[in-house]
């Protein structure tokens, strides 16, 4: 599978039509497929045919978009006109919606092929969904951004789009061995997709290389209206970051957070074994007191607003919600709103820490996830080393640069200023060839 870069490159020269790209695609997809369930919906006809239309508006000279004839999986929260968004419940079977959400929009002005919907857990929380991890059936591909992980790891599709509230991006991109970006709260508009929490969900993207996740952010990025974290401000140039050299050498930090004692032991090797490469290019510190009790705080949000936006749903559907969801919601209806009042300036006060925080380091390296892929029957893991960096709606990255013990993929998370989300992705730039020319030496 060629990367959605490359891909692009090569059908705007002619070398590779787009309807050859996505038949191989959907090739892949029913060799596969049986055993991964990656896909929710997929309407190997459309593709085709919006494939075809692609090559014809190339031969005729026409413009072409970024995403010109490049195929996309779309997390099965995100509406489209002409695919049902059933937000992997019973409650939304058959769903169908009168508009494309703005991010749909934007992928179709770039030219992309609109695949289908890849598999969400329940509503785009944790109960487990049926997609299995590429790597190994008999494991969890994470969640909640399930199938959008897997189909990009399986060579389903070069490029898919996830959500994130708390950990839902990059915790599955880690498990499968994808490149995973959250860019900053804000970049991505997202009107036209499902509401878990109005201060906390964001919306990310999977690629096969550090420039296919860029080249996908800018293309869907923007500023929308009726989105309320929404902000009227240039975005920065993801493709930009991705593809610049480091003026000087980064400066990184490690923060020993309250819950790195979560870390496996094989992850927690791998991870020691490149901080000890870089050497004094990353400062150990001791995690701020403040940073102790925000694990709670986005939990005590994201209960409290989950309610708040699906309440007249749960209501109505009471025996169709999952008793892992059940208890959520329970936990959340408890939540008075001066809990919630304070959770909200809680959150206000770790974005003022790391803005301060970032005056002096380029990024923060972290673990993606607590190591390699559970089980599937353990559910979808642990988001925790996720939780901080969303509530505050910094930009992050994983990118698989580690193996764990059964030979799983692990990914290393690195973490930036908010809205500086270029120099970000120069920073990760510069780790993979930092690291790839001491592994050469």
């Amino acid at each position: 599978m060629l990367s959605a870069v490359a891909s692009a490159e090569a059908i705007a020269s002619g070398s590779l039509s787009s309807l050859e790209l996505i038949k191989s695609c959907l090739a892949r997809i029913s060799d596969t497929d049986p055993e991964i369930n990656a896909w929710e919906y997929l309407d190997a006809d459309s593709a085709i045919a919006q494939a075809s239309m692609c090559d014809e508006i190339r031969k005729s000279g026409k413009a072409i978009g970024l995403l010109h004839g490049v195929p996309v999986g779309l997390k099965d929260i995100i509406d489209t006109i002409d695919m049902p968004t059933q937000c992997g419940s019973d409650i939304f079977l058959g769903r169908e919606s009168d508009k494309d959400a703005r991010v749909v929009e934007n992928l179709r002005n770039a030219g992309a092929v609109i695949m289908g919907k890849t598999v969400t857990t329940e509503m785009a929380f944790y109960h487990p969904s049926k997609t299995r991890n590429p790597h190994d059936f008999n494991r969890s591909p994470g969640g909640s951004s399930s199938g959008s992980a897997a189909a990009v790891a399986a060579g389903h599709v070069p490029l898919a789009i996830g959500t994130q509230t708390n950990g839902s991006v990059i915790r599955p991109a880690s498990f499968c061995g994808t490149f995973g970006f959250k860019p900053s709260c804000g970049v991505i508009p997202r009107t036209g997709i499902l509401q878990t929490s109005k201060t906390l969900d964001q919306v990310g993207c999977f690629g096969r290389t550090l420039m296919d996740v860029a080249l996908l952010t800018d293309v869907i990025g923007g500023f929308d209206q009726n989105d309320i974290n929404s902000y009227p401000r240039p975005r920065p140039n993801m493709c930009k970051g991705a593809s610049s050299e480091a003026p000087v050498t980064p400066d990184l930090a490690w923060l020993d957070l309250p819950f790195n004692d979560r870390l496996s032991s094989d992850s927690r090797e791998g991870l020691d074994s490149i901080i000890d490469i870089l050497g004094s290019k990353v400062t150990k510190m001791s995690a701020a007191d403040q940073l102790s009790n925000l694990v709670a705080v986005q939990a005590r949000i994201h209960q409290y607003e989950i309610c708040l936006h699906q309440d007249q749903v749960f209501n109505d559907n009471w025996d169709k919600v999952s008793d892992t969801l059940k208890e959520v919601i329970k936990r959340g209806r408890k939540i008075s709103i001066n809990e919630y009042t304070d959770a909200l300036s809680v959150k206000e006060s770790a974005q003022d820490f790391f803005e301060e925080f970032f005056l002096e380091f380029d990024a923060i390296i972290a673990p993606s996830a607590v190591g390699q892929a559970p089980l599937f029957s353990q559910g979808t893991g642990d988001p925790i080393f996720s939780t901080l960096w969303t509530l505050a709606g910094l930009p992050c990255i994983t990118l698989p640069l580690l193996v764990g013990k059964n030979g799983l993929p692990v990914g290393v998370q690195l973490i930036g200023p908010i809205e500086k989300d270029d120099r970000l992705l120069r920073t990760a730039n510069w780790l993979q060839e930092f690291l790839s020319l001491e592994a050469t030496e």
